[in-house]
């Protein structure tokens, strides 16, 4: 079944650079290998992994001065169809530093300029006036400054007069904000589902008991809850799965839950069953570990990772 059309928002995209070095210590010069250059934020991040499984997406993201110009190219150089909310100000450039001697890696998330009100107005009209009607709307990605909190809400208002479903990956406020408009998906890791609920969650029956009072009080249809190492666990009102993650050796953590969200997306909008769908996803952020600096992950890998997956019923 071919999957349905998929469009990606991204507010507070970036130009993800990335390199490496020996050693990292202070004062000296450190002579690094040479820049490598990604289109980054999360929507756009998204539509990278939705493209490569040969997805129908639309990013939608704004962007601004000439490092604006070279985030687009860098979009259209993954195939990626976009659609530009142009500003005066410069998107910024975010950094990773792997060092080769440890195998740490440094990130280093520059602050964005901030959105002119014409910008994020622009932003919510583009996707109203959506020509071509996509099946989901995936918003990810924190808030720029300038963007009231309940910008995502809003996202959601018009994804559901369109007949989309909304799909958010954010964090704080703009999350919680949202969830007065009932997304169809939401995907927190640990850190934030804890600041959404205030609750300490220790173990699984804490996080499945979390995500199950989210959905009984309509605030999302569906909970996808990243954890790490120890794997993701999704649930609906009928369903609740739990699957570890596969054992992969770490080259880079950028970008593993976007992988894990386009592969979940990609199989939902593909009429997959959930269980397989998430069998995938998990299999996907897992895949992203393995690709240095913010090269996502790779569909190859996803599919022979996927058959280390074994997601149980919970």
């Amino acid at each position: 079944m071919k999957a349905e059309k998929v469009v990606t928002l991204t507010m507070h995209p970036a130009i993800d650079v990335s390199t490496s070095v020996e050693h990292v210590e202070p004062t000296h010069k450190l002579r690094c290998a040479p820049a490598h250059r990604d289109p980054g934020g999360g929507g756009i991040n998204v539509a990278r992994v939705l493209r490569r499984f040969e997805a129908d997406v639309l990013a939608i993201y704004v962007a601004g001065g000439s490092t604006g110009d070279l985030l687009r190219k860098l979009v259209h150089r993954e195939g990626i169809r976009d659609l530009v909310i142009r500003e005066m100000t410069e998107t910024r450039e975010d950094f990773t530093v792997y060092e080769q001697s440890s195998g740490n890696q440094f990130r280093f998330v520059m602050p964005g300029p901030e959105l002119a009100r014409e910008s994020w107005l622009a932003a919510l009209d583009a996707v109203a006036r959506l020509e071509e009607k996509p099946g989901y709307i995936v918003a990810s990605g924190s808030l720029p400054p300038g963007v009231p909190v309940d910008f995502y809400a809003e996202v959601a208002r018009i994804a559901h007069s369109l007949g989309a479903r909304f799909v958010l990956d954010t964090s704080g406020e703009p999350l919680a904000a949202a969830l007065s408009r009932s997304p169809f998906l939401i995907k927190p890791n640990l850190r934030e589902l804890r600041e959404l609920t205030g609750v300490a969650l220790d173990g699984e029956r804490d996080w499945l008991e979390a995500a199950r009072r989210l959905i009984a009080a309509r605030q999302a249809e569906m909970v996808a809850l990243t954890l790490g190492e120890e794997g993701a666990l999704i649930v609906t009102q009928d369903e609740a799965w739990r699957a570890e993650a596969p054992k992969v050796e770490v080259v880079s953590t950028v970008g593993a839950g976007d992988s894990f969200l386009a592969a979940l997306v990609w199989g939902i909008a593909s009429g997959e069953p959930l269980a397989e769908a998430f069998r995938r996803a998990v299999a996907a952020g897992s895949a992203a570990l393995l690709s240095p600096g913010t090269e996502l992950c790779r569909p190859e890998d996803v599919a022979r990772l996927a058959r280390e997956v074994s997601p149980r019923r919970i």
